[in-house]
This record gives structure tokens, sequence and C-alpha cells, in this order.
């Protein structure tokens, strides 16, 4: 193991943005939350079953792309809805106008509430800089570049993959590993050289799917388990445990 506590033969390190670099995925949970709940109390009445935000977060929406986080749900409960366009308005009932709800909350908390890094992975980035290693962002968010700005750290990786690029090029989310291959295209080195770090469990699922060499879990909300249960090789609570256990 290197001092970044990563295995020898890594070249590239590909990180998921909400939950691993950024503290934006509670700001995701309570969107999905606000702009379902008000969906089933319209559907369902006052004794509808609450979106759960962290049970439902992590088992059906945490690291899809928007509108397949919205079809999973949804199936969840038996309910299927048309699947509309991309520019679907925010009040209207189909898959994409959900998405849109939800993604106008989000936006709306990000201006509110500002976005911070984690101080452990900004850490262990410029460390994963430091030591010549190339670096990306991989996520199913369209608004990936506005976080990374607002939270001071796009400087810190050469490639962006997120919810823009992937439309652009019709690449499948997570949890299939195509992004993340995609990410380490561009870098110029093969998934067997390349790390992930992922706290979403669709996103394990894609670095086991993608074969990469090294898989991270990062686990924010005690669920260390199921992170190894879906292909995580070590699972840590915060990035500089990395480089702690090389000291």
């Amino acid at each position: 193991m290197t001092k970044l506590g990563l295995p020898d033969h890594i070249r590239a390190c590909l990180f998921d943005l909400d939950g691993v670099l950024t503290r934006t995925a509670v700001v995701h949970a309570a969107a999905w939350k606000e702009m379902f709940d008000d969906f089933l109390r319209r559907r369902d009445g006052d004794g509808f079953r609450p979106f759960d935000p962290v049970a439902d977060y992590d088992e059906y929406v945490d690291g899809r792309p928007r509108a397949d986080g919205v079809r999973t749900f949804l199936a969840s409960r038996g309910i299927e809805l048309p699947e509309g366009a991309d520019d679907d308005p925010p009040e209207r009932e189909t898959v994409h106008g959900l998405g849109n709800r939800k993604n106008v909350l989000v936006l709306a908390r990000i201006r509110e509430q500002g976005v911070d890094a984690y101080p452990g992975s900004v850490r262990f980035a410029e460390a994963v800089r430091a030591e010549g290693l190339r670096t990306a962002v991989v996520s199913s968010s369209a608004n990936c570049r506005d976080v990374l700005v607002s939270a001071g750290i796009e400087s810190l990786f050469e490639v962006r993959i997120d919810g823009v690029v992937a439309a652009e090029r019709k690449l499948p989310g997570k949890p299939h590993p195509d992004t993340f291959l995609e990410a380490a295209r561009e870098l110029g080195v093969e998934p067997g050289a390349a790390a992930v770090f992922e706290d979403a469990l669709a996103g394990m699922d894609a670095g086991r799917a993608g074969r990469f060499g090294y898989v991270v879990g990062v686990d924010r909300v005690g669920q260390a388990d199921a992170l190894r249960k879906h292909g995580a090789d070590t699972v840590v609570q915060d990035l500089a445990e990395l480089l702690e256990e090389r000291r």
C-alpha cells in the first residue's frame, strides 16, 4: 500500500461528489423528501407513507441520475407515472416533472445554505495530487460544477463527468459503471489502475461492475456493512483515515 492507503498499482482516483467530497448528500435527501412527500400527500391523502430520508434515499435514490431515482422510488411504492420530457415544468406529475421539482428545491437549499467540502476529503485529494495521481469527479448531479465552485475545490480535479456530460454522451448512470469508465478513459488509465470513492450503494455497484482496481466506501450514515456487501474493498468514515493509516 502507498502512503495514500491505496494499492501500489493505482494511478488515478475517481471521486463521487455528494457525500464523498461535499456535505450535500443531506441537502439532496431533504429535497427528495420534500418533493416526494408533497406528491404522496396529494395522491394518497394525509395517511400517506412518507419518504424516508435515510432508508428510501440510500436504497432507491442516492447516486442515481435524477429521473432514475424518481422511477426507482415510485416503483418501490407500486406507482407508475408517464415519463414526460426533460423540460417538463416542476408542477407536472411525470417522472421528469417530479425530478425537475426536486432540482428546484435542492438549488434553493444550496443557495440558502451554501456548500462545504469535507476537510478530510480535501486533504486526501490534495495528497493524491501531490503524489502525481490523476483525479476526476464522477457525479450524477447536473449541478456538479456549481457545487465544486461553491465549495472552492474545482481546481483539484482534472476531469468532470457529471449529469450534464452523461446526458450529452448518452452514458447510463450508476449503478452502471459507464460514467466511471468514461472518467478513466479521459484520464488515460485502465479501470484496473483506478480507484473509485463512493458513499452510495449504487456507486459501489458501479465500481464493482466496472472492475476498478480499488473501491473505497465512504460511510457517512452508518452503512458500512451494506457498502462492503455492494463491493467496497475498504470502508472509511472520512478519507483522511486513509492517510492516517500510513503514518
